[in-house]
């Protein structure tokens, strides 16, 4: 197996690595330490990066998009998160319904929603999952009919009519169109009775509720979208009728646990780094940090466990790529991205020592955004998922 990178492949990560340090990195404690609601996001950031083709990377390139393969996405994502991963996450959140739109939307359905997506630099795009009593059961639904989504969605006519409410919804604030998981039967599970649509912004009925704060990830915008009887044409349903399952099953399903693994490594990266770069100035007891053995301790075994991830990474993208049947890769990489984030943000905090927990803004603010993967995408369910697999 060969992860030599291509030349392609080379570009695309130098284009992230200096859009990171020359827009990113220098962007991202001022963001960060606006707490909460709008504010933190920046226009002008996604434009920027939008420009380059950050924003539609995933788009294949006969739908007129960058057509980046796995591999190249990992890339991308991890050089982008080492410079701020909720920038990051800002951009790749549009990769993941973008393999959607390409593999389940209808000719209709691209010509209204994804040339409009391609043609605007603020176009971004989220999807409605998680409720107020309803999150990881819908990753790992239990044969119970009272589980699962609890939006509803009614048929009249040639619409279907929406009630209910969504939270923590990824773009919720600054979004342009959302893939709305509903109950469209109630008699069943929601595994056979969910039904996904298209609910672009200003739909009659739909609107933005709260905005929410953070402890990390506060660029990257959460909000809770309302439905009151909202009215959506039946042409935006995805797929089938009761069929969202399979539609949450495909490419995109595979995708978001990959995502956010390859976000993680970027953070591991910032931590080496931070650590590093603070252990080789500073001085204690007569000589450099990093010539004590403990901080060197410490400091080995970060780069070891951030390794140890990149190589999970990019076999998993290589497996995604090369579509190796029964790969549990994308399924356990989440997990154990999750672990290892928590150990090197931790280990960069003992670096740090008092400092670390008192005053080093950088040094905080990774283990901040690391304390997200603690809940992000139902990780303890993936693991789970990963067990009745293997039977």
């Amino acid at each position: 197996m060969d992860f030599a990178l291509n030349e392609e492949q080379s570009r695309w990560q130098n284009e992230a690595r200096h859009f990171a340090k020359e827009v990113l990195l220098p962007a991202s404690l001022k963001r960060d330490q606006i707490e909460g609601g709008r504010e933190p996001w920046d226009w002008d950031i996604i434009k920027a990066g939008s420009k380059i083709g950050f924003r539609t990377f995933a788009v294949p390139k006969d739908l007129g998009g960058i057509g980046a393969d796995f591999v190249t996405q990992a890339i991308v994502m991890a050089e982008l998160a080492k410079g701020d991963s909720a920038m990051s996450k800002a951009f790749s959140q549009n990769w993941k319904w973008s393999h959607l739109i390409a593999e389940f939307c209808t000719k209709d359905q691209k010509d209204r929603f994804l040339k409009p997506f391609l043609a605007d630099d603020t176009y971004v795009i989220g999807s409605a999952s998680t409720e107020p009593n309803s999150g990881s059961d819908n990753r790992y639904p239990p044969d119970d009919v009272t589980s699962g989504f609890r939006v509803k969605a009614e048929r009249k006519g040639d619409e279907w009519i929406l009630n209910g409410e969504k939270t923590f919804i990824a773009n919720g604030s600054v979004g342009k169109l959302f893939f709305v998981n509903s109950r469209s039967d109630t008699s069943v599970v929601a595994r056979e009775g969910t039904t996904v649509f298209m609910v672009p912004l200003g739909t009659p009925g739909f609107r933005i509720g709260k905005v929410f704060n953070k402890a990390g990830w506060r660029f990257y915008q959460n909000a809770e979208l309302i439905f009151e009887n909202a009215r959506v044409p039946h042409a935006n349903v995805v797929g089938e009728p009761h069929k969202g399952q399979k539609v949450r099953s495909g490419v995109a399903a595979e995708f978001s646990d990959f995502e956010l693994a390859a976000n993680a490594l970027g953070i591991c990266d910032a931590a080496v780094e931070n650590a590093m770069q603070y252990a080789k100035k500073e001085t204690r007891a007569g000589k450099k940090l990093y010539d004590h053995q403990l901080v060197q301790l410490n400091i080995h075994e970060m780069h070891m466990l951030t390794e140890a991830l990149r190589s999970y990474v990019m076999r998993c993208a290589w497996d995604m790529d090369t579509k190796v049947h029964g790969s549990l890769s994308p399924v356990l990489v989440m997990a154990y991205a999750s672990d290892v984030l928590q150990r090197v943000t931790k280990l960069n905090m003992d670096v740090h020592g008092t400092r670390g927990g008192m005053m080093d803004a950088m040094t905080q603010k990774l283990v901040r955004d690391g304390i997200i993967w603690t809940h992000l995408a139902g990780d303890n369910t993936q693991r789970l998922k990963a067990v009745r697999r293997m039977k």
